[in-house]
């Protein structure tokens, strides 16, 4: 298990990202389910963030996937929406339906219900996408919902760190 991220975290990593995306002249966007918005609030906390946060889509209903981000129905039901075949659509999607070239995606069960024995609470999929294709990631998060969600938003943004130092 991974233990939860301190929120002091996020902000350094907010400034870190909205750095290199403006160095590269690129745009993020972000697909979230179980954090519910609260990547793209970590990134709009920062002043300027208009000039690389593109937009952020909230996909937390199977509909909302389907109808905002293009996720086929057909995947979900055959694969959960925990999944890695979902959170890597979102990803695509957030990329199709926006103007960004960067893109994180995330679904997971938060809890404190809704786990199952193989998805139990803390279960995360998350997902950075470019043109060049989509890495994936399932993490497992201790503690309770805040804390769940919390420590999803700081791998998010640091995995979107790595994607743009690579």
């Amino acid at each position: 298990m991974n233990t939860p991220a301190s929120s002091d975290d996020i902000p350094t990593l907010t400034r870190q990202l909205a750095g290199l995306l403006l160095a590269k002249g690129q745009m993020m966007a972000t697909a979230e389910s179980c954090t519910g918005g609260m990547i793209a609030a970590a990134c709009t906390d920062l002043a300027g963030s208009s000039a690389w946060f593109e937009r952020g889509f909230v996909t937390y209903s199977n509909e909302a996937k389907s109808e905002l981000l293009g996720v086929p129905a057909a995947l979900i039901a055959e694969h959960g929406a925990v999944s890695e075949p979902v959170v890597r659509a979102m990803a695509e999607g957030a990329l199709r339906h926006s103007r960004a070239q960067v893109a994180v995606a995330v679904t997971g069960v938060a809890g404190p219900g809704g786990g199952s024995a193989g998805k139990p609470v803390g279960s995360v999929w998350l997902g950075w996408a470019t043109a060049a294709g989509v890495k994936t990631q399932l993490r497992h998060f201790d503690g309770d919902r805040q804390q769940v969600r919390q420590a999803t938003v700081q791998r998010a943004l640091q995995g979107l760190n790595d994607l743009l130092v690579s």
